[in-house]
């Protein structure tokens, strides 16, 4: 959701020469642009992962945390590392997003630095950071006035309040992996494409952990992703088609404008023009190779391809479990073996209708996301060693599997019941279990 690029950018390779940035930009050159940043194939292969969390005050849980407090906080703190970079959701919500690593162990331990960090100096402001997909308790109310999310709620507003929630009260983990390479075969940059959207909606009905808004049950295990799915689809579905350039080139230009940028003013908010149109009208104004990317930075579909694959569809989770999503992610998509055991377990699931809301309202009591999900912890727990993964990681994927998957139950489930248990007014009760 940010306009900053992303801190996870692979070295990227000879591409077709630009358009200038201030001179109108044509169909095709948008899409020879588009198609460039889609996949880096001959990148050396890197991971990162960006963490979004939720801050609450626990001596006043319904209330929002001033931007300027949990800021000053972390100015104020000495000797903070800087490895990872920090960026402020609309909300209030921060995320950490880690350097590019060439190795698992590596983003753990760059990543588990900072945040241990990050987590001293809140604390010692009476601020706790909680990993849950959704808000349990406050309603959205946006905190951060910039042009671009003053544009992003006019435009979302349209559809109603789900982008509003979507702004300032979800969080996600999001796990980067490489492109793929060229060639065919597991690693190959088609197959991974299509194994990290076959294998998206397991992980959402796996680390499903939002299932309550305003103190009640939604109905939905990840109401985050039903969030995402209830905004503009031409920007939140999934592309379509098994080549990751031709889709996605196709995807951003048939994908709405969110906003047109002005030097002075509110940003334009158009309604109904596709950057296609955008490009063929020419109005309000000749979009440019400028305006493109940024449009690219306003798509989130649930597998965001920029020049490597950012994964979106896994809700916070809360403490130090954000590792077993991305161990179980990474394991599966770069390790040749778990991958083709997770291409198998997740084929039966593209025959299952609305797949990606059945994932988020169910969750694992649908038998078919409980077999594949087996059946890729399984595949992720033999592939973490040869990738280098900690014990220790390794141990927290096996107890996340024994826990839930076994079971057919996610953290929504835990959160529900413990919900059932809580007095009426108990609102910090909620917080305390998210971070559980």
């Amino acid at each position: 959701m940010n306009a900053r690029p992303s801190s996870v950018t692979p070295a990227v390779p000879d591409t077709p020469p630009e358009p200038e940035p201030a001179r109108p930009i044509g169909e095709r050159a948008a899409e020879e642009f588009v198609a460039a940043r889609t996949v880096h194939p001959g990148a050396d292969p890197q991971l990162g992962v960006e963490l979004e969390w939720l801050l609450v005050d626990k001596r006043q849980p319904r209330e929002r945390i001033p931007f300027d407090t949990a800021q000053a906080a972390l100015a104020d703190a000495a000797g903070f590392p800087t490895l990872a970079t920090l960026t402020w959701e609309p909300g209030g919500a921060l995320e950490l997003s880690s350097r590019p690593a060439s190795t698992v162990p590596a983003a753990l331990a760059e990543m588990t630095t900072d945040l241990a960090a990050v987590r001293s100096a809140l604390g010692k402001a009476g601020i706790s950071l909680v990993g849950a997909g959704l808000d349990p308790v406050r309603p959205p109310h946006r905190l951060l006035d910039a042009p671009r999310y003053a544009a992003m709620e006019a435009y979302l507003d349209r559809r109603g309040d789900a982008g509003r929630w979507m702004m300032t009260g979800t969080a996600s983990v999001q796990v980067c992996v490489h492109s793929g390479h060229e060639g065919r075969g597991p690693l190959g940059f088609r197959e991974r494409w299509r194994l990290a959207h076959d294998l998206g909606p397991v992980l959402v009905a796996t680390f499903a952990n939002s299932p309550i808004a305003r103190g009640l049950p939604t109905g939905w295990r990840s109401t985050r992703q039903a969030i995402w799915a209830a905004l503009d689809p031409s920007r939140t579905r999934a592309p379509v088609g098994d080549d990751p350039r031709e889709a996605w080139a196709r995807y951003a230009l048939d994908a709405g404008v969110l906003c047109v940028r002005t030097e002075n003013g509110p940003w334009l908010v158009p309604d109904g023009l596709t950057f296609r149109d955008w490009i063929r009208t020419g109005l309000p104004r000749p979009p440019t190779a400028d305006d493109l990317a940024y449009h690219l930075t306003t798509l989130f579909p649930p597998v965001r391809p920029r020049g490597y694959l950012e994964l979106r569809m896994i809700d916070a989770q809360p403490g130090d479990r954000w590792t077993v999503p991305f161990a179980v992610a990474t394991a599966l998509l770069t390790d040749a073996r778990a991958a083709d055991r997770a291409a198998d377990a997740c084929e039966p699931l593209r025959r299952v209708p609305r797949v990606w809301q059945d994932a988020a309202r169910h969750g694992l009591t649908r038998p078919a996301f409980a077999t594949a999900a087996a059946t890729c912890f399984e595949a992720a727990l033999d592939a973490l060693p040869r990738l280098g993964a900690p014990p220790l990681v390794s141990a927290r994927v096996a107890q996340y599997a024994e826990r839930f998957v076994a079971r057919g139950l996610t953290p929504a489930d835990t959160l529900l019941d413990k919900l059932r248990v809580r007095s009426e007014d108990d609102q910090a009760a909620l917080w305390t279990a998210s971070e559980q």
